[in-house]
């Protein structure tokens, strides 16, 4: 029994750290100067975001694409620019990041 609960937390451990390390790669990445995790700055907050795509099994890959080639229109009229310099994977890793918020 002891070991199913070291195992549990272990696996929360890392679950926590992979959330810091991805707040962390959008912080780097330019993302929280328009977004912030729980209020919209010039962009919607995070919370929101995942909230708005929560049932959406095509979410994650739909904003992959949407933040590296930048859009408007959803949130309003406030294009938000392309982000061509963020690397793929970080850009993936970020996107699962916004979706688990809640």
């Amino acid at each position: 029994m002891k070991f199913v609960f070291a195992v549990l937390f272990a696996l929360g451990a890392m679950a926590a750290g992979n959330a810091a390390a991805s707040e962390k790669l959008a912080q780097s990445s330019g993302c929280m100067t328009c977004h912030a995790v729980d209020r919209k700055i010039v962009g919607p907050g995070y919370k929101e975001i995942a909230a708005k795509y929560r049932n959406d099994k095509a979410a994650g890959a739909n904003l992959a694409k949407k933040v590296k080639a930048g859009g408007s229109g959803v949130w309003g009229p406030t294009p938000m620019p392309p982000n061509a310099h963020v690397k793929e994977d970080d850009i993936k890793a970020i996107v699962k990041w916004i979706l688990t918020l809640k």
